[in-house]
């Protein structure tokens, strides 16, 4: 039946020419028939997964989706460890033709009764590919929460997993962070995932890590290194965000919400839209921050007028804000209507310089950590055989001893 089954899906499959068969047997000369040799379940399952790949590059959905349907539930009747890899491709495939056809909701209790079986077997590439499959189910619909729950907070990741599904991973955890407000653990794991990431392959994810990399920087009140948007590979996929950057580098809202409107699509796909409206506020402070620098005293209505705000009410709460977040170092004087700065304190007597040499020991402490775990120690038998070469060498009271004897025979 899978043979047949096998047959039926490579018949619909378009074909490009057809190759006229030539027979190479002789005349008069009978050939016996050959007897049908049994297909491993490895072999048949394989030529599955070639086939659904052919399905889904020539956009034929509707027969990928029932090939991987079929190919699934024959897998679940198969109890074989040899087929834990190619377990994982099916379901992965399976998930890629939802995604396509936009009804990734329906196999989310597919792909958890899947990971659960996976833990249970001990099958720690289908339980690294079912969770980076299952956060991505869960971040296409907007559930962060419960992403957070199964990725970080009640799951741990497998230790022997493959690279690349570690950088899956630690992209979609790193996601998670930026939309849950911790801006610093979002960019340590964006970071993490883009250094780990292929160097000469996957160019796209590199490119996706990148962008969420440039606003998660923009949240964080950093500005990201111009190197990065003249980089070949991201210079035409980074030029929305560079025109973002150069608002909110220059603090101009009018400027801001200009690129927001025109790149809106952009970020809509990018799936990046949420963070970027965040930046307003960013905006906001880095103009107010300018204006503190460039003034000793302002009135409210010029910062209303140079922040483009709505009033000077708002422009006096903006300021209040800033003040009590430590942006900037100044004084309201409701009654008259303006804002004292302070004079400029020196730097070096407030904890700033701890706070930046404490960034740089942790980011040194996480590489050495990771270096270590990366570390790969020789098999027990190189450690027999180097104890066994250990007997075998003489002590220093054996040679002691002979040394001893030889001088006793000679006298």
């Amino acid at each position: 039946p899978l043979r047949a089954g096998l047959l039926a899906q490579i018949a619909v499959l378009p074909v490009a020419e057809a190759a006229e068969a030539t027979s190479m047997d002789v005349e008069g000369e009978e050939k016996a028939p050959e007897k049908p040799t049994e297909i491993l379940p490895e072999v048949s399952v394989y030529l599955s997964l070639l086939v659904i790949n052919a399905f889904i590059g020539a956009e034929m959905l509707d027969q990928a989706q029932a090939a991987c349907e079929a190919l699934v539930t024959l897998l679940e009747t198969l109890n074989r460890r040899t087929l834990d890899p190619l377990t994982s491709k099916a379901y992965f495939y399976l998930s890629l033709v939802h995604e396509k056809k936009g009804t990734l909701p329906s196999i989310r209790t597919l792909l958890l009764s899947a990971h659960r079986t996976a833990c249970l077997h001990h099958d720690e590439m289908g339980q690294a590919t079912l969770l980076n499959l299952l956060l991505r189910n869960l971040l296409s619909q907007n559930l962060v929460e419960q992403a957070y729950k199964l990725g970080v907070k009640l799951t741990n990741f497998p230790e022997k997993a493959s690279n690349n599904q570690f950088c899956r991973y630690l992209y979609y955890t790193g996601r998670i962070s930026a939309l849950q407000l911790e801006y610093g653990d979002a960019y340590t794991k964006l970071l993490q995932s883009l250094r780990k990431a292929p160097q000469n392959t996957a160019a796209g994810f590199r490119r996706t890590v990148q962008k969420l990399m440039v606003i998660v920087q923009l949240l964080m009140g950093e500005v990201p290194e111009r190197s990065t948007f003249n980089h070949k590979e991201y210079r035409a996929a980074l030029a929305p965000y560079l025109v973002l950057t150069q608002a909110v580098r220059a603090g101009d809202l009018l400027r801001f919400n200009a690129a927001v409107a025109e790149h809106a699509a952009v970020f809509k796909a990018d799936k990046t839209y949420t963070l970027v409206i965040r930046l307003s506020h960013n905006v906001i402070k880095t103009g107010l921050r300018r204006i503190s620098v460039s003034y000793s005293r302002v009135s409210m209505e010029d910062i209303c007028a140079k922040l483009h705000l709505d009033s000077p009410q708002s422009a006096e709460f903006v300021c209040a804000k800033a003040i009590r977040d430590g942006v900037i170092d100044a004084v309201i004087d409701h009654e008259n209507g303006w804002m004292t700065s302070k004079e400029l304190t020196n730097v070096y007597a407030t904890n700033d310089p701890q706070r930046a040499f404490h960034k740089r020991i942790n980011f040194c402490l996480n590489v050495h950590n990771e270096a270590v775990r990366a570390m790969v120690y020789p098999p027990v038998s190189y450690k027999k055989k180097a104890d066994e070469k250990k007997d075998d060498e003489p002590t220093a009271e054996e040679i002691a001893k002979e040394i001893e004897e030889e001088l006793a025979e000679e006298e």
